[in-house]
C-alpha cells in the first residue's frame, strides 16, 4: 500500500499535480466573477477590486493548471490520440482558459483607460460563458478522474 504522507507519492504521482492545482483558478475566477457582478453599480467599490484580484490570479494559475493537464495527458496516456471525454475536457477546458485571460484582459483595460463602454459591456457576458466553459470543463474532469462515475 502507497504511503499517503510520503512527498515522493504527492509531488512526483503522474498526474497529481493537474488535480491539484485546477481548483485554484476555478475557485479564484467563479468568486471574481461573483463579486464582479455584485460591484456592478459601484465604481470604485471595494468588491471591483475584490474581482479584479481574483480574476487576475485566476488568469495567472490557469496556465500551470493548463500546462499540468498537458503533462497529465503525455505522462498518463503517453500522448495517445485525444478522443471520447478526454478531447471533450481539453476543448472545454482550453475554451476556458482563452475566456479567463480574455476576461482578465477586458478588466485590466476597462480599470485602466476607465473604460469603454463596450468594454463594460463585453465584460459580464465574456465572464458567465467562462464560468460556464469552466464548469463544463470540471464536469467532464470531474468523470475523467472517477469523482462523478
Amino acid at each position: 500500500m502507497v504511503n499517503p504522507f510520503d512527498w515522493r507519492t504527492v509531488l512526483l504521482a503522474r498526474h497529481a499535480q493537474h488535480v491539484v492545482l485546477i481548483h485554484f483558478p476555478i475557485a479564484l475566477f467563479v468568486s471574481g466573477v461573483a463579486l464582479d457582478l455584485l460591484s456592478r453599480n459601484a465604481r470604485a467599490s471595494g468588491l471591483a477590486s475584490a474581482a479584479y484580484l481574483n480574476i487576475s490570479i485566476a488568469a495567472a494559475t490557469v496556465i500551470p493548471a493548463a500546462l499540468t493537464g498537458l503533462l497529465a495527458w503525455q505522462f498518463a496516456l503517453e500522448g495517445k490520440q485525444l478522443k471520447g471525454l478526454l478531447l471533450w475536457h481539453v476543448v472545454a477546458a482550453s475554451i476556458a482558459v482563452m475566456l479567463v485571460i480574455a476576461s482578465w484582459w477586458v478588466h485590466r483595460r476597462s480599470r485602466v483607460s476607465e473604460g469603454t463602454a463596450l468594454l463594460r459591456l463585453a465584460r459580464v457576458p465574456l465572464e458567465l460563458l467562462g464560468t460556464a466553459a469552466i464548469v463544463l470543463a470540471a464536469h467532464l474532469g470531474g468523470f475523467l478522474s472517477g469523482v462523478n462515475s
